[in-house]
């Protein structure tokens, strides 16, 4: 069996060794920058992790796993250009280092691409069941987007409503890679199904734990600046808890915050304030609860897979990593 760390190093050789033959380059030279800009890996890494529960050769299925991470960065090329955000990973996005029509054309392509590796050689039988739960991720994921879209001119988003969004923006995603990879091992169904919904969990508790380090993580460890979420009035966990559970003196400080229009205000002093209401209402240690909630519904799921503990090992280790992350 591998660790996660062997196989996040696999995944990474494999997508530097991409070839990217076809024409013209310009089309393609957005999506090689992309896929080189590192990341977690996390969603290749888990489909192998769940596959390697079951079979050894993880080499079969780097074409699905490749397919999976090609799909995630093709939803954050377009993320950034509907978020106009500047910097990803720490570098420029697509559409400031080009512009938006190479963003909207390249991401277009690599969803096609997503879709060519997802059926490059999938295991005779396995087509139809891995084809369908990808479309409809997919989809899903599309529908959390609108969503997220929605939620940015409502003020009565209600924590029930934005954790269905992220579910489906976030989680769904980490639970289709690691059902996938159980459907390619030829788990059981009841082990399949299992796999997907200790997915959600954790994906939900890494979208959280997002929104936390957006507001309280290193900006030379996160990788971006602290507090985006903060200046863009994003309707987060933390701002959808902060507003209902503040008393009216500094629900009127929030919404004075949320008020004011860009160029009016120093960005700093913003982002000093609504944090300091924050810590005030107790919204930090609130976001750590229902992070640790979901953290550990997903252990309770993962313990309900029929495997020894020894096989689940590699995957509960990559959860706690995800969990105690910084960035």
């Amino acid at each position: 069996m591998y660790d996660w760390k062997d196989l996040l190093g696999k995944i990474n050789r494999e997508i530097a060794d991409m070839t990217y033959e076809r024409k013209p380059e310009e089309l393609y030279a957005p999506i090689k920058y992309v896929l080189s800009l590192g990341g977690k890996r996390v969603r290749p890494v888990l489909m192998l992790l769940a596959y390697n529960m079951y079979k050894e050769d993880v080499e079969r299925i780097y074409p699905q796993a490749m397919a999976i991470e090609i799909y995630h960065n093709y939803t954050l090329l377009h993320d950034d250009l509907m978020d106009r955000a500047d910097m990803r990973r720490g570098k420029l996005t697509v559409h400031k280092k080009w512009n938006d029509n190479a963003a909207i054309l390249s991401g277009d392509s690599m969803l096609v691409m997503a879709y060519e590796y997802m059926l490059k050689n999938c295991p005779e039988g396995k087509t139809d069941k891995v084809m369908s739960l990808f479309t409809q991720t997919a989809l899903e994921i599309g529908e959390g987007q609108q969503y997220d879209i929605e939620f940015e001119t409502r003020n009565d988003v209600s924590e029930e409503e934005y954790i269905e969004m992220i579910r489906l923006k976030t989680s769904v995603l980490l639970a289709c890679a690691l059902k996938i990879g159980a459907i390619l091992g030829e788990a059981s169904d009841a082990d399949a199904e299992k796999l997907y919904s200790f997915g959600e969990n954790l994906g939900l508790a890494f979208q959280l734990q997002d929104d936390y380090l957006d507001v309280y993580g290193d900006p030379a460890v996160f990788g971006k600046k602290i507090g985006g979420d903060i200046l863009c009035n994003k309707k987060t966990y933390m701002l959808i808890n902060a507003l209902r559970l503040a008393d009216s003196e500094d629900r009127c400080q929030l919404e004075g915050w949320i008020a004011k229009s860009e160029g009016t205000y120093d960005p700093s002093e913003k982002i000093a304030a609504v944090t300091a209401l924050y810590n005030k209402i107790g919204i930090r240690r609130l976001c750590d609860e229902k992070i640790r909630f979901y953290f550990e519904r997903a252990n309770h799921i993962l313990k309900e897979l029929a495997l020894s503990d020894e096989r689940k090992q590699p995957l509960w280790e990559m959860a706690h990593a995800l969990l105690d992350r910084k960035s």
